[in-house]
């Protein structure tokens, strides 16, 4: 068994979808966009952890979904801005996450909409086979 900090990492939720990413990712969005489509999706703050695998101890999921954005377009879209030393923080937090992610999308130019048909699509095919 998988050991973390001394504790056995328990086996995922099935059908469970975590999303993680750098503030204003759009991690909220998509998952209340996963949560409408009737899927267990929960978010994780693992950019604010210092555990790298808090990801897999917390939510426990079966398909994880990392959300990446640039520096500019975090601070376009949060106020007060983020400063460049959390931004990278927070990317270096994320490593581990999004080396295990099912599903990694850059959501600098796309919609809510296109990131939710992408996490929809890769979703439903995890979840068939």
């Amino acid at each position: 068994m998988d050991q973390v900090l001394g504790r056995t990492v328990p086996e995922p939720i099935a059908g469970r979808i975590a999303v993680v990413g750098v503030c204003a990712a759009g991690k909220t969005t998509l998952v209340e966009r996963l949560r409408a489509a009737g899927y267990d999706a929960v978010q994780c703050g693992q950019e604010h952890s210092h555990i790298a695998q808090m990801w897999r101890l917390l939510t426990r999921p079966e398909i994880l979904i990392y959300l990446d954005a640039s520096l500019a377009v975090v601070r376009a879209r949060r106020h007060p801005p983020l400063p460049c030393y959390l931004y990278h923080a927070q990317v270096d937090r994320l490593a581990h996450a999004r080396e295990h992610a099912d599903l990694v999308v850059d959501t600098d130019q796309r919609l809510p909409e296109e990131v939710a048909e992408l996490a929809l699509a890769i979703v439903a095919r995890q979840l068939r086979s």
